[in-house]
């Protein structure tokens, strides 16, 4: 989830069933690095920032289309 009344840096918001990270995307080439979890196993925290890492491509623009620079 990207906010569009958020604050800088990118990040991304991940909710799961476990509950929710929080990441900084280091646009536009990453990594993602953890920022904040609450509830999400490390395993799960894991398996988010690799996805996140596959969709950089998406994510950056996205975040600068809603709040300019990164």
């Amino acid at each position: 989830m990207i906010y569009t009344n958020d604050h800088r840096p990118a990040h991304v918001h991940v909710i799961s069933t476990e509950g929710e990270a929080v990441f900084v995307l280091n646009c536009p080439e990453g990594p993602p690095e953890l920022r904040e979890r609450h509830g999400v196993s490390l395993r799960t925290v894991n398996r988010m920032q690799k996805e996140l890492a596959f969709h950089l491509s998406v994510l950056c623009p996205k975040w600068r289309e809603f709040h300019g620079d990164y």
